[in-house]
């Protein structure tokens, strides 16, 4: 048995956050999805760092926050330069392992896989420009468009499904991206926000891909909707069985509903 703390959405950014956010450790592995605050703040590497204090794991993949203010390299470049850092200095100061899921593949165990990518989404020709002018991303991200947008997402999935495809049988896979994997079902879906003119920069419905269609994906986490979900699928084929979770606080004057701090998902 395999767990996982599971938390997203955090936005310790604003109001800052870092040094006051707890999260009591309930699984030796804690998984953060994204949306955790912006990378050019002075206290999200001590936040990071302060977990690996109390985790013997901590994967931790950017959402569209990380790189406000910031560009996708320079945000990358600074994680990257953070997970060397902490690799140097774990043996001797007794931190956690830090895994950066930049489409990453990393075995948990003999039985146990995780995946990790960002995903974003797939903004359709005839939501572009609504998309452009109403995300906060194409204004706060250097050279952020669309079209960048959509190209990073095709690469994100084309890598999540040669590797779902490739992934020795006997094991299982959890998945864990920022941005969802869901568009229909009304349980991972805002009734607030269904039919948005602007959906697609939140969600792509990947119900074809093999990505979601393969049996051994056991669980799917996500963040990015501010909107929470724990449910197995029941009648999605060869998905039947699978738990989707998202465990997003939200904004910290708007959080989330159901939001738990100590959520555990065992595989």
């Amino acid at each position: 048995m395999v767990d996982f703390q599971i938390l997203s959405d955090l936005h310790l950014e604003a109001p800052p956050a870092y040094d006051i956010f707890d999260i009591p450790a309930k699984a030796p592995h804690l998984a953060l999805l994204g949306d955790i605050g912006n990378i050019r703040d002075e206290g999200f590497f001590s936040f990071i760092e302060a977990q690996l204090r109390k985790f013997r794991t901590v994967f931790f993949l950017p959402g569209n926050h990380e790189p406000y203010h910031s560009s996708w390299v320079e945000a990358r470049n600074k994680i990257n330069a953070f997970t060397r850092e902490i690799s140097q200095r774990a043996p001797t100061e007794g931190l956690g392992e830090f895994v950066f899921l930049e489409r990453t593949r990393y075995d948990i165990s003999d039985a146990v896989t995780v995946l990790g990518c960002t995903l974003y989404s797939h903004v359709p020709a005839d939501q572009e420009e609504r998309v452009s002018f109403g995300l906060n991303d194409f204004y706060h991200i250097d050279d952020w468009t669309v079209q960048a947008h959509n190209a990073a997402y095709a690469e994100d999935l084309a890598w999540l499904n040669e590797q779902v495809a490739s992934i020795e049988p006997q094991r299982k896979i959890v998945v864990f991206t920022h941005h969802s994997p869901i568009t229909r079902d009304p349980r991972a879906v805002d009734p607030a926000h269904a039919g948005s003119v602007i959906g697609s920069g939140f969600a792509t419905d990947l119900s074809g891909e093999e990505c979601w269609k393969n049996a051994r994906v056991c669980v799917w986490a996500f963040g990015h909707t501010h909107f929470n979900c724990d449910y197995v699928v029941e009648d999605d084929g060869e998905a039947k069985g699978r738990r989707v979770v998202s465990n997003q606080r939200g904004y910290y004057f708007k959080q989330a509903g159901d939001f738990n701090v100590e959520m555990v998902v065992s595989v």
